[in-house]
């Protein structure tokens, strides 16, 4: 059967102590509701719905996604309440899968097993077994292993409470059942809402079988309902990624002083330092370096370059053999050829850098078209802004630029040009030949220095 995921996102949240609904709040640089639709994706849902309530307006604009279905829940009644509301959005036949949106570490692959054993079920649960099952719901299971209840902490008797295996709250109801049970469920309890976890009593009363999978891994199911949680989960995430990163053979210096914030793809022979932060869409190739407190963000870096500390890079494309840093800002659009140099203090945007090229301190070179083999001295300028326009400039093969120059552009800079050091262009420069602008240096005979007053301040 074609599967239906609903994600429960109606929720305010409260303990979150904050403005905005629990499930906009960001694990790993994207909102919780994020990484549950992301999961779902990955089980090639035909169908994904989300139940939304409170800030569903901050919900719809964090998930502008076309293909998701919003289904509002505008009281809060309720589990069984939010997928009531669903049933005549779900496609007819289609099997369903609840999912919450604040349990975000749930992976594809536990699902799939889930599904794989859950047999003949007319109702699945994946089930675990925490530390502490305080304040959990228990499986209850028949002698022949049906699962024939769950009971919530505050019902437990004593013996139910012994029991270990308990409820993570994502539930498969097949879709042959799905409507007779859901709209079966009753609100007849002290807190007047419907319990989605009901269907399970609902079902094995009908003689339908219920299973119960356990998920091998218990942090998969960890919920968030407060700040202290979404940071536990956010420690649960980054030593899932450095450990899949140290399974692709990288170098981590310390597993534990690294955040992925999206996708790092790695070549072979590939260091990482401590306190690195990789955000978006991020390539490293073979034996590419990167040095301590980086931030890097949507770039490839190719192979045998090398970040080094305390750099930023964004929206970039990095070459082969390329040094940059320490203390250097790549803003988006810029592009490194081969064996370029990019030093301390050095910040580009939307620079295109040719082949073995050096920036090595303490300039702005932006807008920018330069050729191979440039040297651009320390203190350069690209005046790209007028205050109201950007505008380009041109540096051509083999060009040297001295110390302290300002280009005003538009201007270009032609092949093999020297530009003498402390001067301002503000028109374009011949091929092969020495340009400066400076004024006369002029010595003053009999100047002297002011000296202080005696009780001046």
């Amino acid at each position: 059967m074609p599967l239906t995921v609903v994600i429960l996102a109606a929720g305010q949240g409260t303990r979150m102590k904050s403005a905005r609904p629990k499930v906009v709040h960001e694990l790993a640089g994207k909102p919780l509701l994020r990484h549950v639709v992301d999961t779902s994706r990955e089980l090639d849902a035909a169908q994904i719905i989300v139940v939304i309530g409170h800030g569903r307006d901050q919900v719809r604009t964090a998930m502008p996604d076309e293909d998701l279905v919003f289904v509002e829940q505008t009281e809060q009644l309720g589990t069984g309440h939010a997928l009531q509301q669903c049933l005549d959005t779900i496609q007819p036949g289609n099997d369903v899968l609840v999912l919450a949106g604040d349990v975000p570490l749930i992976r594809a692959q536990t699902i799939d097993e889930m599904l794989r054993q859950k047999g003949d079920a007319a109702v699945c649960v994946l089930s675990f077994v925490p530390d502490d099952p305080f304040g959990y719901g228990r499986i209850m299971r028949a002698a022949d292993g049906n699962v024939c209840a769950i009971v919530e902490q505050k019902d437990a008797s004593p013996l139910e409470a012994a029991v270990s295996e308990c409820n993570s709250g994502i539930i498969w109801i097949g879709g042959e059942r799905l409507r007779e049970l859901v709209t079966a469920l009753q609100n007849d309890n002290a807190q007047g809402e419907f319990y989605l976890t009901d269907v399970i009593g609902l079902a094995d009363a009908a003689g339908y079988a219920v299973a119960a999978v356990p998920c091998e891994d218990s942090s998969e199911v960890n919920g968030i309902n407060n700040q202290r949680q979404l940071a536990e989960v956010e420690a649960l995430y980054r030593a899932r990624a450095a450990n899949l990163l140290l399974d692709q053979g990288v170098k981590l210096a310390d597993p534990a002083r690294i955040d992925v914030r999206g996708e790092l793809e790695v070549g072979r022979d590939v260091v990482i330092d401590i306190n690195c932060i990789f955000e978006g869409e991020v390539s490293l190739g073979d034996g590419v370096r990167i040095g301590a407190n980086c931030v890097i963000r949507n770039t490839r870096i190719a192979a045998g370059s090398e970040v080094k500390p305390m750099t930023s890079i964004e929206d970039a494309q990095i070459g082969r053999n390329v040094s940059i840093g320490p203390f250097a800002r790549i803003r988006p659009g810029t592009e490194c050829a081969d064996d370029v140099k990019i030093g301390n203090f050095v910040e580009t945007k939307q620079a295109h850098i040719g082949r073995g090229s050096k920036i090595n301190h303490l300039s702005y070179v932006g807008d920018t078209e330069m050729g191979s083999a440039v040297n651009i001295g320390a203190g350069t300028i690209t005046c790209n802004y007028d205050g109201a326009n950007k505008h380009k400039t041109i540096i051509e093969d083999g060009v040297f630029v001295g110390s302290d120059t300002q280009l005003v552009a538009p201007v270009r800079v032609a092949r093999n040009a020297t530009i003498g050091a402390g001067s301002t262009i503000t028109r374009d420069v011949v091929a092969d030949k020495l340009t400066l602008s400076r004024a006369k240096q002029t010595t003053i005979d009999g100047w002297t220095r002011p000296v202080k007053q005696p009780g001046g301040k």
